[in-house]
């Protein structure tokens, strides 16, 4: 059952550097509403928000867009590896974890490997943030496993799959020319009853990573929702992380 606690949720399109990284943010309280969302934010401007929701009051979902763990079998078989010495397990089998194996079976999108991708970049920073985030608000903010969380938790979202389930253009939105594909992604967003801000929609409309922080926000909302798949084993997801998708298409409810 969905916790009716008024949540903020923070959505974060992480990047290696704040140019490339966007920040939105939101208020959750039986419908999803974005007050802000940008791109280029310091570190200084980011670090400060999660601390302002609290004292705003309720809960805080953090929900990244980068992978927060590795593959578990990648661990196990490298602690004793040599220079040299083969690896037995098939290279998929070592670079994905169970949850990118997930989503490309369930909606055929394949994440990024963080066992063998640059994206490995992205996750040590996401990391790190999270670390400066619990040192500055003294939250200890773990992995929220389900809805029924209190105080700061945090996610793993992947914008492309939740645009992908709620029927909306995933690709070909990047390129800083495609306007009015970021503009019919915004409509689309706002016709399932998101409201977003107008400041927020127009600097989403400039920028893809804007965007993504909107739908990062987006897939947080179908967490609290109790709308989102959960994993299959929760204990390996524990060590390796989860993406935290929608589990029907829109309109299949």
């Amino acid at each position: 059952m969905m916790n009716r606690e008024a949540s903020h949720i923070l959505g974060i399109d992480c990047a290696t550097v704040p140019g490339k990284r966007g920040v939105s943010l939101a208020l959750f309280d039986n419908r999803c509403s974005i007050e802000s969302a940008a791109a280029g934010l310091s570190d200084t401007e980011l670090v400060e928000m999660p601390t302002q929701c609290k004292q705003r009051g309720g809960r805080v979902l953090l929900a990244l867009d980068a992978p927060l763990g590795w593959p578990e079998p990648l661990g196990r078989r490298l602690a004793p590896h040599k220079a040299g010495q083969s690896l037995p397990e098939k290279a998929h089998s070592l670079f994905r974890r169970e949850t990118d194996l997930f989503v490309k079976r369930t909606f055929n999108m394949q994440s990024l490997d963080v066992g063998a991708d640059r994206i490995a970049r992205t996750a040590h920073s996401a990391l790190e943030l999270l670390g400066t985030f619990r040192k500055e608000t003294g939250s200890r903010i773990a992995l929220a496993d389900d809805e029924n969380f209190h105080g700061i938790s945090v996610i793993e979202v992947y914008p492309a799959a939740t645009l992908s389930v709620y029927g909306l253009q995933s690709r070909a939105y990047k390129n800083p020319e495609a306007v009015q594909a970021r503009i019919a992604i915004l409509d689309g967003l706002e016709g399932l009853g998101i409201r977003i801000s107008q400041s927020a929609r127009s600097n989403a409309t400039e920028s893809a990573d804007a965007l993504d922080a909107i739908v990062c926000v987006a897939a947080g909302m179908d967490f609290l929702k109790g709308d989102a798949h959960p994993p299959e084993d929760p204990a390996l997801a524990a060590k390796e992380g989860w993406i935290w998708v929608r589990r029907k298409s829109v309109g299949e409810d």
